[in-house]
């Protein structure tokens, strides 16, 4: 059978981490990764066998060259990334513990993709062949151009036929060249077949929220995401399925994690996983993103078990240090199964 192809856009960045739960006043020295939200649904899609490629815009300098060859360590393609500008990308993170928030803080004005204009990138040839195209809503929140950008590709997509996912990604802390995201992402969203957000993205962006809903008791009730589906889905009548993930917080280390799923007709929902001791969170929605894509094209007209595939992925993130979700099929498939023991495989 043909591998799957599937092409993300957006900005990968170097993240430098604290080690353990240092605070930024403790620490020393960095760890350096590299990580951003389509980069890490393309590493996951990598890992399950499929063809998948990353789309960006980076400098010509050896930090960029690294982390491309980092990318191609993972097995993602990067036939069509542009080089151009001056600098990538950078956010330092501090990881939290228990009632201490984990930081994130942006290094990323004057990125080499914050400058990309129309017109760079030849989208019909970079989406030849592809099957599938995912944006999030981190990329045109970065700048104009980038909002630009990735509107041709997502009409490109649409006029090819190509199957279109978005994450709504909600980042406050993002849009600061004088639009908002309800400005600028219901013409983007409209391109969609896919729509993926969390529990505050709908709101935040579009004004869709559930009613008395309370992510810190650490209890969610997913029955009350089945509205902001059915919104989401009247709101962009081109989209197929609207996801909502569910994350219930109750300390930094301790969360509650599943998702739901409505197709229009029916309304699905995941089993719930209790995680107990976080290893690293960050890319926890983009591991349920690839998880979810991995599991609509390979398990075809079963709604049930590409969600519950994309749950148990990113359950298993949240096990690993890094953006990225670096787990196997097999791996995901034993959890679904009920394998959580996490007994030595030998």
């Amino acid at each position: 059978m043909q591998q799957k192809k599937i092409i993300t856009f957006g900005e990968i960045m170097l993240r430098l981490a604290t080690p353990g739960y240092l605070r930024f006043s403790q620490a020393e020295e960095l760890n350096a990764t590299f990580g951003g939200g389509e980069a890490n649904v393309a590493v996951s899609l990598a890992n399950y066998g499929m063809n998948a490629e990353f789309v960006t815009r980076l400098p010509l300098n050896d930090i960029a060259k690294a982390c491309v060859c980092d990318l191609h360590k993972h097995g993602v393609k990067t036939d069509h990334i542009i080089y151009g500008g001056e600098r990538m990308g950078i956010y330092f993170l501090e990881t939290g513990a228990v009632s201490r928030a984990s930081k994130v803080i942006y290094d990323r004005a004057h990125s080499a993709i914050s400058e990309i204009k129309p017109g760079m990138i030849d989208w019909d040839d970079v989406l030849k062949n592809a099957d599938w195209f995912h944006w999030t809503g981190i990329t045109p929140a970065i700048s104009q151009g980038a909002a630009d950008v990735c509107l041709e590709a997502i009409q490109a997509a649409n006029r090819l036929g190509i199957t279109v996912s978005c994450d709504l990604n909600y980042r406050k802390n993002l849009w600061k060249y004088g639009k908002s995201a309800s400005e600028i992402m219901p013409r983007l969203v409209a391109g969609c077949d896919i729509i993926l957000g969390n529990e505050e993205d709908a709101e935040k962006v579009f004004g869709i929220r559930p009613e008395n809903f309370d992510v810190t008791t650490g209890k969610v009730d997913a029955t009350r995401f089945e509205s902001v589906c059915v919104q989401l889905m009247k709101l962009f009548p081109r989209a197929k399925k609207a996801i909502i993930t569910l994350r219930g917080s109750i300390n930094a280390n301790h969360n509650t994690w599943g998702g739901v799923l409505y197709d229009g007709t029916r309304f699905y929902q995941s089993k719930r996983y209790d995680i107990t001791h976080i290893v690293d969170r960050v890319g926890g929605g983009d591991s349920f993103m690839g998880g979810l894509i991995y599991g609509l094209l390979t398990y075809k007209n079963d709604n049930q078990k590409a969600l519950d595939f994309a749950v148990a992925a990113s359950c298993l993130k949240h096990t690993i240090y890094g953006d990225y979700n670096l787990v196997t099929t097999e791996e995901v498939e034993n959890l679904m199964q009920g394998d959580g023991s996490g007994r030595v495989s030998r």
